[in-house]
């Protein structure tokens, strides 16, 4: 007989929350602060982006644990800064061992800042439903560049998981967004690393059922 899947877990305060989050304090800092509330602005949205993109591979409370350093070789993940990088910055960065020294992460991270860029002036419309969303929970809805891009593909329902097995890794709007990304040159951005970043920045819930941050983005009705 195999074990059940993990419900949600009290924590050290008593609260329960996805099972993840109990790894240490720096997870579940990042839990019950951050993962899954809404991100609309540029720099976070390509912050987020980048760090899910980085996070490939490895787990993620080694990107949580280097991400300050990421955030000063990244120059706060500026669009318009990482553009700029060139040669020296790279191999600044590649002998950094404070952040992850993949030279094809870093150089994509410098092309998707570039994409970035050139997104600025594109309108993406977004479906009624996440238009309503947003306005419902007081939050701004983008109507160009990378928040709109990615804001577009805000899916109509959310995942209602009540056990880790039953959160999905990826779903057609995820697929959906990762292909947009890539037509526009954005590298690593596959469907899973597009749902992370959806769960990340609360377009779905990603929180199990049960988890006192279950509806925190404020943006589905539980």
């Amino acid at each position: 007989m195999t074990d059940p899947s993990p419900a949600a877990t009290p924590g050290p305060d008593g609260l329960p929350r996805t099972p993840w989050a109990l790894g240490n304090g720096r997870l579940l800092a990042y839990y019950d602060s951050e993962w899954g509330m809404p991100v609309l602005d540029e720099v976070g949205l390509f912050e987020r982006l980048s760090l899910e993109a980085f996070q490939s591979g490895l787990s993620w409370d080694v990107i949580l644990a280097k991400r300050p350093a990421l955030r000063e070789v990244f120059h706060g993940f500026d669009p318009d800064r990482v553009a700029a990088m060139g040669d020296a910055e790279i191999a600044a960065a590649l002998a950094d061992a404070r952040i992850i020294r993949n030279r094809a992460k870093i150089e994509a991270a410098i092309g998707n800042a570039r994409a970035v860029v050139t997104l600025r002036d594109a309108g993406f419309p977004l479906p009624a439903h996440a238009r309503d969303a947003l306005r419902r929970a007081g939050l701004p809805v983008p109507a160009a560049g990378l928040p709109a891009l990615i804001w577009s593909h805000m899916p109509a329902t959310t995942p209602r998981p009540s056990t880790v097995d039953e959160v999905p890794t990826t779903s057609p709007e995820a697929t959906a967004l990762a292909k947009a990304l890539k037509q526009r040159d954005f590298r690593f951005v596959g469907p899973t690393t597009s749902h992370a970043l959806m769960e990340a920045i609360g377009m779905v819930d990603g929180h199990l059922a049960g988890s006192w941050r279950r509806g925190c983005s404020g943006l589905w009705d539980e």
